[in-house]
C-alpha cells in the first residue's frame, strides 16, 4: 500500500544538511502531528544518524508493527517540525520530549533507548 505524506516532495526544502537517516512514526509524516518524543540510538548502519521520532501518540502495538513507520532524510522531518533543528547533534543516548502544554523539548533522564518497559528491576 502506498503512503500518503502530509509533504510532498516539492515542499521539502533543505533546513539541515548531512544528518543522515533517521525513521519517524507515520503519526508524523501521515497524520501530520508535531514530533513530541524523539531519542537516538546506535545507528543502524552508515547513513543511520540514529535518530527516531514520535508522536507520543502510538500504542505498543502501533510501534510493534513496522509498516508504521519509515525511512526518511533527518532533513525531511525536520520540515514536519523545525522544532527538532537545536537537538540534533545530541550524542547517542540523548531523549528529548514534549509533555502536556510545553512547547519546547525537555531532557528524559528516566529512560534510554533500548529499554524495555518490561524488564524494570525496581
Amino acid at each position: 500500500m502506498e503512503k500518503s505524506y502530509r509533504l510532498t516532495k516539492n515542499e521539502i526544502r533543505p533546513l539541515i544538511r548531512n544528518y543522515g537517516g533517521c525513521i519517524a512514526t507515520d503519526t508524523i509524516t501521515i497524520d501530520g502531528y508535531p514530533v513530541r518524543f524523539m531519542y537516538r540510538e546506535d545507528p543502524d548502519n552508515e547513513m543511520d544518524s540514529g535518530w527516531r521520532f514520535l508522536s507520543g501518540f502510538e500504542s505498543d502495538d502501533y510501534m510493534e508493527d513496522p509498516d508504521n513507520s519509515g525511512i526518511f532524510d533527518v532533513n525531511t522531518i525536520a520540515n514536519y517540525d523545525p522544532s527538532i533543528i537545536p537537538l540534533l547533534d545530541a550524542p547517542v543516548g540523548s531523549v528529548f520530549e514534549k509533555t502536556g502544554e510545553q512547547e519546547r523539548f525537555v531532557a528524559v533522564t528516566d529512560w534510554q533507548p533500548g529499554e524495555d518497559d518490561e524488564d524494570d528491576d525496581e
